[in-house]
């Protein structure tokens, strides 16, 4: 590492002030600032001595979503092989579904970073570290099946209109993976739902039975044949990521722990959900409302939704009585869009960017609702004086 920084330091007079490569600085300290930890130092000013910046934060969410990427990939051999009967030994399990999964990661992260990059030499400003979490995020909410030109496609759109239109990292309104997702759900719904996008290779297998739980429920079935073990634990079709609640909750753990995450936003949106579960259960007149408040909970993405997403710093509420409003009408509107839209029964997605959306109002009527109460009190105390 003593020789890169070498390397680095040899050749960082060109892209300062008055060097011939002036113009692309950015990219060049967005790598030498990934690489190693700055060496500059404030001068003046308030201080606050902590370890934390934006950078440790991304690779601490980035760290949390390494179960679920691992396990994705598991998921996604186990998914090929048990449908031909194949060997289902754990690495030839792992390795088959990395080499499915890692071109999708690839993927993101060349586009998207490189659209970063591209923003920030025409701007002259920093690249943010942002990406680094929506980069993991983009391929683990997508079926393995899509093909790489759609992700590409779905990562340019929630770059450049989810982020850089409205100023980059840290100005956006709504979550970019899930503009991501929406976009191409939208654009390329054959290859986001159905039996066949969930498995690899699924048309070198001859009879797949890879449809979600979810899906299942939506077309009137049951799902008698998948054990709430099998949920827990994520050995189901779905979305990379999205299978297990076992290594999400470890994610969350990590989140909660090192406060990267808010944890009243994963409560409220699991008192949220179960309440509609519970409403629909009085009622159950199909499948998806007979289904178990709890296991609403354990099925589908609402579990990553939940932890990974709902919970963006940006896009999320930023009072505490905000967080627990906006994480309720999450897990709320989330249950009752997968009940009540059975051509997408995944409703998750469409009830977090909903919310993304309110989040501002949510803020300032809490703030103005505190305002007034202070100002009640001061009257108050002003007629006792």
């Amino acid at each position: 590492m003593k020789f890169l920084r070498k390397a680095l330091d040899t050749i960082k007079p060109k892209f300062e002030s008055g060097g011939k490569l002036k113009k692309y600085a950015p990219a060049f300290f967005a790598i030498d600032s990934f690489l190693f930890v700055p060496n500059r130092t404030t001068k003046n000013g308030a201080h606050i001595r902590d370890g934390v910046d934006l950078k440790r934060v991304m690779y601490t969410v980035v760290l949390a979503l390494l179960p679920a990427l691992f396990f994705g990939m598991w998921n996604v051999g186990y998914q090929h092989f048990s449908q031909i009967g194949s060997d289902l030994s754990f690495w030839n399990l792992l390795a088959y579904g990395a080499s499915k999964v890692l071109p999708m990661v690839i993927v993101s992260y060349g586009v998207g970073l490189g659209i970063e990059f591209l923003f920030a030499i025409k701007r002259g400003h920093e690249v943010n570290e942002g990406y680094l979490v929506t980069g993991m995020l983009i391929p683990l909410i997508m079926p393995v099946e899509l093909p790489l030109w759609m992700l590409a496609l779905a990562v340019i759109f929630a770059v450049v209109l989810g982020k850089e239109v409205f100023g980059g990292t840290g100005m956006n309104i709504l979550n970019p993976a899930l503009l991501a997702r929406a976009f191409a759900f939208f654009s390329y719904a054959p290859y986001m739902s159905g039996d066949k996008v969930w498995v690899a290779d699924a048309a070198k297998v001859d009879a797949i039975s890879g449809e979600t739980l979810l899906g299942h429920l939506a077309t009137g079935h049951d799902i008698a044949s998948h054990s709430v073990m099998d949920m827990f634990m994520g050995y189901i079709p779905g979305s990379i990521g999205e299978t297990s609640v076992l290594m999400i909750l470890i994610g969350a753990a990590l989140l909660i722990f090192t406060g990267v995450a808010s944890w009243r936003i994963m409560l409220s949106s699991v008192i949220g959900a179960s309440v509609m579960g519970l409403i629909f259960n009085v009622l159950a007149v199909n499948p998806l409302m007979a289904l178990p408040w709890w296991q609403h909970l354990i099925i589908g993405g609402f579990a990553f939704g939940i932890v990974f997403m709902a919970t963006d710093p940006v896009s999320s509420a930023q009072t505490t009585k905000g967080k627990w409003i906006y994480g309720f009408f999450v897990g709320f509107l989330a249950i009752m869009i997968r009940v009540f839209n059975s051509a997408y029964p995944e409703g998750v997605m469409m009830a977090i960017l909903l919310m993304n959306v309110f989040a501002p109002t949510i803020d300032h009527y809490v703030i103005q609702g505190n305002v007034k109460r202070r100002k009640k009190r001061l009257k108050k105390i002003a007629k006792t004086a």
